[in-house]
């Protein structure tokens, strides 16, 4: 199998946005998706992008997509955050996730991190397994903690 890591440019953010909803449905949430295709590439593309997005193409249709963006440790200075690694059901095993968790790497020392961080659900065995193949730390003894919109009101309401 031939295939091509590169860059996504504003094109591909359909077909990113249909393997974001691709994850959805295997991570049991195919209703949580709420981005739409234009706010996918204006925050991408924008005048100030919020993120940096590479894509796995194999025969020329895009198989997987890698999506990361900037933060900073206070413990360790500049770290990106991997948001999102998807490759499609059927591309999985091929060595596309590999290829793009490499480049995702490759990236982040160009960028002069620290760190690369990213959650994975404690259910997806494989992806853990990957990971932890990859020689990433799974750190199993922090939890996840988010305030939604909807809880961001609540809260700003309550004080």
């Amino acid at each position: 199998m031939k295939y091509i890591i590169r860059d996504a440019v504003k094109t591909d953010m359909s077909r990113v946005l249909e393997l974001i909803q691709e994850l959805a449905s295997f991570e049991k949430e195919p209703n949580s998706v709420e981005v739409t295709l234009e706010e996918l590439i204006e925050a991408g593309y924008g005048e100030k992008p919020l993120y940096h997005c590479f894509v796995a193409e194999v025969d020329g249709k895009v198989e997987g997509m890698a999506l990361v963006y900037p933060r900073y440790s206070t413990w360790r200075g500049p770290v990106i955050h991997l948001e999102d690694l998807i490759v499609t059901q059927d591309m999985r095993g091929t060595g596309l996730g590999s290829a793009l968790l490499k480049r995702v790497v490759q990236y982040g020392k160009e960028q002069g991190v620290k760190r690369i961080g990213w959650e994975v659900l404690d259910w997806n065995e494989p992806a853990i397994k990957f990971y932890e193949s990859k020689g990433a730390n799974v750190m199993r003894d922090w939890d996840v903690v988010q305030l939604d919109e909807e809880g961001m009101n609540r809260f700003l309401e309550s004080t």
